[in-house]
């Protein structure tokens, strides 16, 4: 059995060779990082957004990875933050009785309402967190895939996030993971952080929620980012590549995650819990 300390010479020492982190400190802190005007880029996440390759055709594998992650937290009600066009989230329709599907990008709202136009079961809403969000009525399962790390108060987001979930439910995050692998890609596509276990699980508890599941995930992937991004110097991933790393790094990943803990990933996923 390995020993706790062990765990952490490892995580230690692979950071270490990844590189210093990008805050002020060193370390993977919470800085903000900013657009060469110094404002925080937010681009719209409709059709030719730099993030809809790293979900989309060109990634099959990715998605199910997702999906494989998220789906046994989801309960028969749901919010999505971030729906983009709505292919993430249409794989629960038909195990939901109640879908809410969202974005801050009138394009993806636009499509999002043509999908589900004349199905009473789905609602769609515009949202750009914090906000009071007005939806008919609770639900007890919020999902937001890469989507926290575009806000700057993060804490409040949350907090607004539970006032609209049952108590006992769950809000789960998935988020792109470590500072050290912060480039030019995640400035393109107005990341505010990369987060770690421990910083998402403090804005998580700030926002007086309860983390059930917290962990870096996706550790290959994390290597690959921080070769092709932070020392190759790609700003952002070109489609013929994240296909061949769909077919062939995936699957690997998936197969080692189902037995060892990664000490240090491309993700950070995170299921908290809404007291009550």
């Amino acid at each position: 059995m390995q020993q706790p300390g062990h765990k952490k010479s490892i995580s230690s020492t692979l950071l270490k060779l990844l590189g210093s982190g990008s805050g002020p400190s060193g370390g993977p802190g919470r800085a903000v990082p900013s657009a060469g005007d110094g404002e925080i880029v937010q681009p719209a996440a409709g059709e030719g957004a730099l993030e809809n390759h790293l979900g989309g055709d060109e990634a099959r594998n990715y998605r199910r990875y997702e999906y494989e992650m998220v789906a046994p937290h989801v309960g028969r009600s749901l919010l999505e933050v971030g729906s983009g066009l709505g292919h993430f989230s249409e794989q629960f329709a038909g195990r939901l009785d109640y879908l809410v599907v969202s974005d801050n990008d009138p394009y993806c709202v636009e499509q999002l309402r043509k999908r589900y136009d004349g199905n009473d079961r789905v609602e769609v809403i515009e949202l750009e967190l914090p906000a009071d969000i007005k939806i008919r009525r609770r639900v007890d399962t919020v999902v937001m895939m890469n989507v926290l790390e575009h806000i700057k108060d993060d804490v409040q987001a949350l907090k607004d996030l539970a006032a609209v979930t049952e108590p006992g439910g769950r809000i789960i995050i998935w988020v792109p993971g470590y500072m050290q692998l912060y480039g030019d890609f995640d400035r393109k596509v107005g990341h505010v952080t990369r987060y770690t276990p421990q910083t998402l699980g403090r804005s998580v508890r700030e926002a007086g929620l309860v983390p059930e599941v917290l962990k870096p995930i996706n550790l290959l992937g994390g290597i690959a980012w921080w070769l092709a991004v932070r020392r190759g110097g790609a700003g952002y991933p070109d489609p013929r590549l994240v296909k061949i790393y769909d077919r062939t790094v995936i699957p690997v990943t998936r197969t080692i995650e189902r037995v060892v803990r990664p000490p240090f990933g491309q993700t950070v996923f995170c299921v908290a819990r809404v007291p009550g």
